[in-house]
């Protein structure tokens, strides 16, 4: 047959020079993610056999075979499953079809030694680890229910690999590796059954290797002779149907890994059966450290979906609503029909009545760890917070429960603390009606905004969120225990209102400088007017109470969204002595210039303090070196 010879894309021949110039340590789940392609191969083969008779004749005949040859230094790892057709194999092995790659080669190259492992597995890109242990790597494949040839690929991880059309009489596929001389330990029987109890003892398909025993001679009973013979390497035992009090929280642990790739304990593990209206079982863990990609729009979510032990999905996002993604686990169901698709799933009663369960139990696990398990649970919220608070804004229903699991950082709270917002509501200040919250992206450089001049000055706390999508949150949320929610930074907030006739001889004192500034201004901001929350800063910029908040509008732009126009409402704080110097200048036809430019100067200010870009920096520039100068001149 001809060898045809093809280049790895470019994210293949980064990731395998990574792959063996920079790995050292946790080379055996190079096994570990064989195993687990090799058990997804299978289960989509078996899942095909529900409907294709030609697939059917295997079922109850699903394995995976390990075969160690220690005089050739070899290693196979091979299955019965679905198989790979010519493009299949390219598409799998020629190319990484994830819009991560990029972040993925970056979070490689910045991260730890033994946060690989992690790494590897979340990417799917296990098949390359491969080449931490072996020089060349030959995988066999045919396409189950085909009659054609096989395919035969092969590398060296220089850059480039081969293809050839073979005979191959079985369906399925196999991996055969070329152990490096330092590496030979993975063709011993010992390291082989080590590195499957520790990783793979789960997989429901037998691991098939033949061992060496020494048995007595049928015809001399006082010899033995040596025989080879198969032995399964797991248990393959269906964790989830076990009863609790079998399981150990180190095979829970062990099983957690094996499913979602990932080398630390779960946070959290929820096992239960659930009977009535819909009978299923549901083992689901909560992670400890956030997966990456989970931000992606090609993310995978949803647990396992089995039916009566037979896989039907990997992941099921019907069954777990988006905010609480990161949950991994698997669903046996009893009711459901083995042949259900992905489109019968979204209109099947019995998938809401799961969901339903699934997410009431994780929210109450999360009320639970908060409650019995705090710093777990803070631990929890600085890796999950985000996106648990994305239920806010979908799921209406629930809003109120979820707040409840939010943690905030706030104007009162010490730095690496936390307050609920249940904890805010009973420390509120007497004639105190509102719960304020300010956005911002750093907490030192928030609790510095001027905006909280009058909520210190009165003592009332105030709430730091820093996500960029924390404005959005909080106005889905809008009110917590019939308390209405209020960002600092919008609206007209009157919290020290003079009485009515200091505040109507401040309107008539300041209203030609008002006049003269809207003029100056009115291409940048919608409005001017005296502050009621400053009180030593001299300015700040804020926005109508539906505004878009200054990060959301970042997170937009740089989602390349279009923003409309967002003009903001320029304050200015009447008891700053700079407005009285200005106030003086606005009957002075000969200062109007210099009026001008103090009010550019003003706004240029506001925009800094708002952390946006300025107008014009380099006038900026100019009039702060301009002043300096007369002012220095002034001085005796």
């Amino acid at each position: 047959m001809t060898v045809q010879q093809m280049e790895f894309k470019t994210e293949v021949k980064q990731l395998l020079d990574l792959m063996i110039h920079s790995l050292y340590s946790h080379k055996e789940i190079f096994l570990r993610e064989l195993i687990s392609n090799a058990s997804d191969a299978l289960d989509k083969a078996r899942y095909e056999s529900l409907t294709n008779s030609s697939l059917q004749e295997k079922a109850g005949d699903w394995t995976i075979r390990i075969i160690a040859d220690r005089a050739a230094g070899t290693l196979s790892v091979s299955d019965n499953g679905i198989g790979m057709t010519r493009d299949e194999i390219i598409e799998a092995l020629g190319t990484i079809a994830h819009s991560g790659t990029k972040e993925f080669l970056k979070a490689m190259q910045g991260s730890e030694k033994k946060d690989m492992p992690e790494l590897i597995g979340q990417f799917g890109v296990g098949f390359y680890s491969s080449f931490m242990v072996a020089d060349k790597v030959t995988v066999l494949s045919k396409k189950a229910g085909t009659d054609g040839l096989g395919v035969r690929w092969e590398s060296t991880a220089d850059g480039a690999y081969t293809l050839e059309e073979i005979e191959k009489k079985e369906a399925g596929t196999e991996v055969l590796l070329h152990l490096k001389a330092d590496e030979k330990k993975y063709a011993e029987e010992w390291e082989l059954r080590e590195v499957v109890k520790k990783y793979s003892d789960y997989i429901e398909y037998p691991i098939v290797m033949k061992v060496e025993r020494q048995k007595p001679d049928a015809f001399d009973k006082e010899k033995t002779i040596t025989v080879e013979e198969d032995e399964t390497l797991n248990s393959q035992k269906a964790i989830w149907l076990k009863d609790k009090a079998d399981i150990t929280e180190d095979a829970y642990a062990e099983f957690y890994k094996h499913l979602s790739h990932d080398f630390n304990a779960p946070a959290k593990v929820l096992h239960y059966k659930a009977e009535g209206t819909s009978e299923f079982t549901a083992l689901l863990f909560i992670p400890s450290k956030l997966p990456l990609g989970i931000f992606y729009k090609d993310y995978k979510m949803g647990p396992t979906l089995y039916v009566r032990r037979v896989q039907i999905m990997d992941h099921c996002e019907e069954l777990i609503p988006p905010y609480l993604r990161f949950v991994k686990g698997v669903i046996d169901s009893s009711d459901l029909p083995l042949n259900v698709s992905r489109e019968m799933l979204q209109s099947n009663r019995q998938i809401g009545v799961i969901r339903k369960n699934i997410t009431k139990k994780i929210l109450d696990a999360l009320a639970d760890m908060k409650r019995d398990e705090y710093e777990k649970y803070t631990a929890f919220h600085r890796e999950f917070g985000r996106v648990l608070k994305e239920g806010i804004h979908f799921d209406y229903e629930r809003r109120e429960q979820i707040a409840d699991l939010l943690l905030f950082p706030s104007t009162r709270t010490a730095a690496g603390s936390f307050t609920t917002l249940q904890d805010y509501l009973s420390q509120m200040k007497e004639g105190q009606e509102d719960i304020y919250y300010i956005t911002g992206t750093s907490l030192p450089e928030v609790l510095k905004s001027p905006h909280l001049e009058v909520f210190r000055e009165k003592e009332y706390e105030v709430l730091v969120l820093l996500d960029d999508i924390d404005d959005m949150i909080m106005a889905g949320l809008r009110e917590y225990k019939g308390k209405k929610i209020k960002s600092v930074i919008k609206g007209d907030i009157k919290l020290d209102v003079p009485d009515g006739a200091e505040q109507k001889k401040a309107a008539e004192e300041f209203e030609g400088l008002l006049a003269a500034i809207r003029e100056h201004l009115k291409a940048d901001v919608k409005e001017v007017r005296l502050s009621g929350r400053l009180k030593d800063s001299p300015c700040c910029l804020v926005m109508d109470e539906s505004g878009l908040d200054p990060n959301m509008e970042k997170l937009m732009k740089a989602m390349g969204q279009e923003v409309p126009v967002n003009l903001r409402i320029l304050e200015i704080n009447p008891g700053h002595q700079l407005f009285g110097v200005m106030r003086s200048m606005v009957p002075d036809d000969q200062r109007r210039e210099l009026l001008g430019e103090y009010i550019d100067m003003v706004y240029n200010q506001a925009l800094l303090l708002e952390g946006s870009p300025l107008k014009d920096p380099a006038g900026f520039a100019r009039s702060i070196a301009r002043l300096m100068t007369e002012q220095g001149s002034r001085r005796p």
